[in-house]
């Protein structure tokens, strides 16, 4: 029995031996291979570490490899940090790799501050040495140098221009009194949960040819193919407190906020903002909310929101060839586009009932259109305006597009968002020229609305697409 026990034993050692290469190659033919040549990194702000990228290390050899070294190899003034399969360090040797298998490298990138008012490259390598073989792969970041804001108050006339970009932590409060001046080009960029309280007054104005840009601090990619830009929630919103009057926001450009805007009660003797063909784009909550405010706003494209797109409550609106929109992306949507409270006699308290206008508007989207019905009794009149629903005009709803289809070029599943009019559109010529405004002839994007004789609906001119372009 016993000289069977150890044949037995022998035959199983000799079974996991042949299935097992436990030795190391050192022939300099058998090498590493990796994930990518290039680990490159999206452009990052000077003084903040990157998130962290990662690469993989094969050995498709049968053999196990000894991996003698590896560093980073160069003479940029950027500092990476690795993590070589769970350890951290700077400089690391005799790493085993077994046979067809790999490991995991992970790489964070810091760059202090430049004086450059552009983007700078920095290059670098990380070596590894084995069997006496050099390889490399190489690293890339750009890095932006920008003006750090850490919960301050504006108390005097300030402006911010558009040399860098400014990034803002905690809240940013204009006090009574002062007026916050942005050039345009600027690029205001927030931290989480970061925000503008405007108790003073704010000029955002920009132009045609160079936006003002209000977006979150976070660059380059959370899936694949979605830019943390796209997402929302990434910063406060922009609030205006009940004393802040004559404020501006003309080619604003903002996204990816909390809350949007919000003008909060004020009362309507003095207008508390005008918005003018600007964008409001992807609020976690509300893109724009007024509350017993003057509020008007011509050429605006509003939209996606996982509440409502415009949530008003009394006070006095006006509003001109806007685009209401929501196909938002990350949650279910949960109030109608347009949103409007405080407006029948019965509601009637102390505050004066709202006073709104809505000329040369669309009203689209993935959810209900206006939580009202009728407007009997009130002020609140709409004109020229196209909707997704059924309906038929009265004393409150004139010449409006029942039922129609704007024909947008947004795309919800491919993460596509253009809220311009493609071919067909329903809303093309059916605008009032009477109900324009002067001022707002020329679209966002520069193109002369009555070009053509007609007006068509909703923040953009048509201009007919190429074929290839359309989407």
């Amino acid at each position: 029995m016993k000289v069977k026990y150890l044949i037995f034993v022998a035959l199983v050692l000799s079974l996991v031996s042949s299935c097992i290469e436990d030795g190391f190659t050192t022939s300099s033919s058998d090498v590493l291979e990796f994930s990518v040549d290039t680990l490159a990194f999206d452009t990052i702000l000077t003084e903040e570490g990157t998130p962290t990228a990662k690469f993989l290390v094969y050995n498709r050899h049968k053999k196990m490899l000894n991996i003698s070294s590896i560093r980073v190899k160069g003479e940029s003034e950027a500092k990476f940090y690795l993590n070589v399969d769970g350890m951290k360090g700077e400089e690391f040797h005799n790493v085993e790799v077994r046979g067809q298998d790999s490991i995991y490298v992970f790489v964070q990138a810091y760059v202090g501050a430049t004086s450059s008012l552009d983007p700078v490259e920095f290059i670098d390598n990380i070596e590894f040495i084995t069997n006496g073989v050099e390889q490399r792969v190489a690293l890339s970041a750009w890095a932006l140098d920008v003006h750090r804001i850490n919960g301050d108050t504006i108390t005097e006339d300030t402006r911010f221009t558009a040399q860098r970009p400014y990034v803002i932590f905690d809240t940013l409060t204009v006090a009574p009194g002062a007026t916050l001046t942005i050039d345009p080009g600027a690029t205001l960029m927030f931290h989480d949960k970061a925000a503008l309280r405007v108790e003073g007054t704010l000029k955002a104005i920009g132009s045609q040819e160079k936006f003002i840009h209000f977006r979150g601090d976070r660059l380059g990619n959370v899936l694949p193919d979605v830019t943390y830009d796209m997402m929302a929630g990434q910063w406060g919103g922009v609030l205006f407190m009940g004393d802040s009057f004559d404020n501006e926001m003309q080619y604003v450009y903002m996204r990816g906020s909390s809350n949007g805007v919000i003008a909060d009660s004020c009362g309507v003797e003095n207008r508390k903002l005008h918005i003018f063909n600007s964008i409001l784009h992807n609020s976690a909550g509300i893109v724009l909310t007024t509350i017993h405010s003057w509020v008007e706003a011509e050429g605006v494209e509003f939209s996606d929101a996982s509440q409502a797109v415009f949530l008003g409550y009394g006070g006095k609106l006006r509003f001109s060839n806007c685009t209401f929109a929501n196909y938002y992306l990350f949650s279910a949507i949960s109030l109608p586009i347009l949103t409007l409270g405080y407006v029948s006699p019965d509601e009637k308290l102390e505050s004066p009932l709202m006073d709104a206008c809505f000329d040369n508007c669309i009203f689209y989207g993935n959810t209900y259109d206006i939580n009202i019905g009728s407007f009997d009794n009130t002020d609140v009149y709409i004109r020229n305006c196209l909707f997704k629903a059924n309906g038929e005009d009265d004393d409150h709803f004139t010449s409006c597009v029942w039922g129609g289809d704007p024909k947008f070029y947004t795309v919800r599943a491919d993460y596509y968002f253009d809220y311009r009019l493609k071919d067909e559109s329903d809303a093309i010529a059916k605008g009032d020229p009477a109900l324009l405004p002067e001022h707002a002839r020329f679209d966002m994007l520069g193109n002369d609305r009555l070009a053509g004789g007609a007006l068509d609906l909703g923040a953009y001119r048509y201009i007919p697409q190429p074929e290839e372009e359309e989407k």
